[in-house]
C-alpha cells in the first residue's frame, strides 16, 4: 500500500505536469506577443489557484499550515517580481523578440521547478538535521537585504561573463542570427545553437541565483518540504505572466529594490529569533509583509521617483 505522503507528492506533481502541457501544447501551440490584458488574466488565474490550494492547505492540514503556505507563497511572489526587473534587462540585451518570450520563460520556469525542487529537499534535510545552521540561514538574510539596498541595478546581469553561456559556445557553435522560437537548428550538416538558447541558460542561472537568496526566506516559515515545495511551486507558476504584467505597468514597482531589502532583512531576523522568547508568529510575518508590499505600490503611485531609467520591453 502506498503511503498518504507519496500520494500527496505524487497527485500534485502530476496536476501540476498536466497544467503545464495544457498551457504548452493547447494554449500556447502557436507563439505570440503576450498582451497586458492577457498577462493580468492568467496571473489573476494562478493567483487564484494557490488561494484554493491554500484553501485546501487550511481544510485538510488546519491553519497553522495554511498560513505557512501562504506566507511562504507571499514571500515567494513578491521576491519573484525582482527576478522579473532581471528578465526584462536580459531580453532586451538580446533583442529577444517579444513573441518568443513567453516560449523562453516557460522552459526556464520548467527548469527552474527542478532545481528550486532539489534545493528545498537539500535545505530542509540539513535543517533537521544541523538546526543551528538556521542561524547561518538567518543571518545571511540579514546580509543579502542590507546588500540588496546598496547594490547597483545595472550590476545584477552580464550575460558575457556567464559561466554556461562561455561553456555552451565551447561545446556547440551558436548561429549569429535568431531562426524563430527554435533553441537548435541545423545547418551544412551540423546541428548549431541559436541565440534563443543563450537566453535560456542565462535566465535558468540567474534564477538559480536568486533561489539561493528565496529558498533560505521560506524556510524561516516552514520546514514541511510539502509546504515548501507547493508554495514555491505556485509562485514560480505564476512568473511567466507577471512578467508580462509587470513589463506593461512597471512605474507601480520603484520602491521594489527597497521593500525587498526590508522584506529579507525581515524574515533573516525572524528565522534568526525563532528560538528565542521573542519568535516573530507566522501570522504576523504575513501582515507585515503584506503590509510592506502594499505600502510600496502606494508609495509608488504617491510619490513615483523622478529619475526612471529606460527599459528594453
Amino acid at each position: 500500500m502506498i503511503e498518504p505522503a507519496i500520494w500527496k507528492w505524487g497527485l500534485f506533481n502530476l496536476f501540476i505536469v498536466l497544467l503545464l502541457v495544457f498551457d504548452l501544447g493547447v494554449l500556447n501551440r502557436k507563439s505570440h506577443e503576450v498582451s497586458l490584458k492577457e498577462a493580468l488574466g492568467w496571473s489573476a488565474f494562478w493567483i487564484t489557484l494557490a488561494l484554493l490550494f491554500g484553501g485546501g492547505v487550511w481544510h485538510y492540514g488546519g491553519h497553522a499550515k495554511a498560513l505557512e503556505f501562504f506566507t511562504g507563497y507571499v514571500i515567494e511572489y513578491s521576491l519573484s517580481v525582482d527576478n522579473i526587473f532581471v528578465f526584462i534587462l536580459i531580453f532586451g540585451y538580446f533583442s529577444v523578440n517579444p513573441v518568443h518570450r513567453h516560449k523562453v520563460l516557460f522552459w526556464g520556469i520548467l527548469g527552474a521547478l527542478v532545481m528550486r525542487g532539489l534545493m528545498i529537499l537539500v535545505g530542509v534535510s540539513l535543517i533537521h538535521r544541523f538546526e543551528w545552521i538556521i542561524y547561518i540561514f538567518g543571518a545571511f538574510l540579514v546580509f543579502t537585504g542590507i546588500r540588496m539596498l546598496f547594490q547597483n541595478e545595472d550590476s545584477k546581469v552580464d550575460p558575457t561573463k556567464n559561466i554556461l553561456v562561455r561553456l555552451l559556445r565551447k561545446i556547440m557553435p551558436v548561429t549569429d542570427e535568431y531562426h524563430g522560437s527554435r533553441f537548435f537548428v541545423k545547418m551544412d550538416g551540423r546541428r548549431f545553437a541559436t541565440p534563443l538558447l543563450v537566453v535560456l541558460l542565462v535566465i535558468e542561472t540567474t534564477d538559480l541565483i536568486f533561489a539561493t537568496d528565496s529558498i533560505p526566506a521560506i524556510l524561516a516559515i516552514s520546514r514541511d518540504p510539502f509546504i515548501v515545495y507547493t508554495s514555491n511551486v505556485f509562485a514560480i507558476l505564476g512568473l511567466r505572466s507577471l512578467y508580462f504584467a509587470v513589463a506593461g505597468i512597471i512605474d507601480l514597482f520603484c520602491y521594489l529594490k527597497y521593500v525587498l531589502s526590508v522584506i529579507l532583512t525581515f524574515v533573516g531576523i525572524k528565522m534568526l529569533l525563532s528560538h528565542t522568547i521573542y519568535k516573530i508568529p507566522t501570522g504576523w510575518a504575513l501582515l507585515v509583509i503584506v503590509g510592506l508590499l502594499t505600502g510600496a505600490i502606494i508609495a509608488s503611485l504617491l510619490w513615483p521617483l523622478e529619475e526612471k531609467k529606460e527599459v528594453d520591453l
